[in-house]
């Protein structure tokens, strides 16, 4: 959809599907950051300042988008303080997300970084859309911020601590004050 350092043009809105958005951090590692969904907004960013943008997108289902000139978006914000309200508290949500990362590739263990990843992916947003059938192992591990490898391993382990079952491509969260525990002190 577009790349992290290509020139930013337009806003971008979710109209239908799921689009993953990724930091490229070297050749070789990505640090996933979060899934848009119908309603949401990429590359807000370069509304004000950045002119290209700041992370990757590359769909995950059939996508529809609308592509939002910055200045009609700008004219539109500031003609209905509502729309802009919403989207400050979309921002805002965002923003929380993005502490919560650092945070936790920072400074919690493997186990942790994995109880995160799996914590995000099963918030209730998520659940309708069947979201594991979109992502693999290593669109998994790249939440985490760990390996494919540490991921598979991490996941059988909690499995077999009755926290999570394993069904092809499905994580089913089966104790979650036990991942919850595990996020917090990992």
């Amino acid at each position: 959809m577009f790349k992290q350092g290509a020139f930013a043009p337009h806003v971008l809105f979710v109209n239908e599907g799921h689009v993953l958005a990724y930091l490229q951090i070297g050749r070789v590692k990505q640090l996933n950051i979060r899934i848009l969904r119908q309603g949401d907004l990429m590359a807000f960013s370069s509304l004000f300042q950045n002119l290209t943008y700041l992370y990757s997108a590359v769909a995950l289902s059939d996508v529809t988008l609308c592509m939002i000139e910055k200045e009609a978006l700008k004219k539109i914000l500031l003609r209905n303080p509502d729309v802009a309200l919403k989207i400050m508290e979309k921002n805002c949500s965002e923003e929380n997300r993005y502490l919560h990362i650092i945070n936790n590739i920072s400074y919690k263990q493997m186990p942790g970084k994995l109880a995160a990843a799996l914590l995000y992916l099963n918030q209730e947003q998520f659940k309708e859309d069947d979201i594991y059938e979109l992502l693999t192992r290593k669109n998994i591990a790249d939440f985490a911020s760990i390996t494919v490898e540490s991921t598979v391993k991490f996941l059988k382990e909690f499995e077999a601590e009755g926290m999570l079952e394993l069904s092809g491509k499905q994580v089913n969260i089966l104790d979650i004050e036990k991942l919850t525990n595990i996020y917090q002190h990992g």
